[in-house]
């Protein structure tokens, strides 16, 4: 069965080069665009691994990463977490909230994918 990752990234182009790039390497991939959609993707779809945007449009992602650790049943879910800021106050306040991995824009295609083979059960 293909372990499966969700996208919550507010911008198509990322979306659909992360998934691309997923796909080959043997994942199933679903994404969602913002991220009130996001947890209740999360919540049905039961994905492996999560790769989330920080700058989302409704609840941003340290938001959905508080949620996600929070929740008992959702709080060994692997977070990548996806931004184009480079702060490190960013980088602290993920770390601190619990998230596996923190990738800045732009990424090295090679660095994502290990990432996610590395995290992903």
């Amino acid at each position: 069965m293909p372990r499966h990752v969700l996208i919550v990234e507010d911008e198509e182009n990322i979306v659909e080069s992360l998934s691309f790039l997923l796909e080959r390497e043997g994942f199933e991939v679903t994404s969602v665009l913002d991220g009130a959609q996001a947890l209740d993707r999360i919540e049905e779809g039961h994905p492996d691994l999560l790769i989330l945007d920080v700058m989302l449009p409704g609840i941003d992602g340290f938001e959905i990463l508080r949620t996600i650790r929070a929740n008992a049943a959702l709080k060994a879910l692997p977070v990548v977490m996806l931004t184009a800021k480079m702060q490190q106050q960013d980088r602290r306040t993920a770390e601190a909230i619990g998230v596996n991995a923190f990738v800045t824009k732009p990424f090295s295609n090679a660095e994502v994918v290990s990432i996610v083979k590395s995290l992903a059960p």
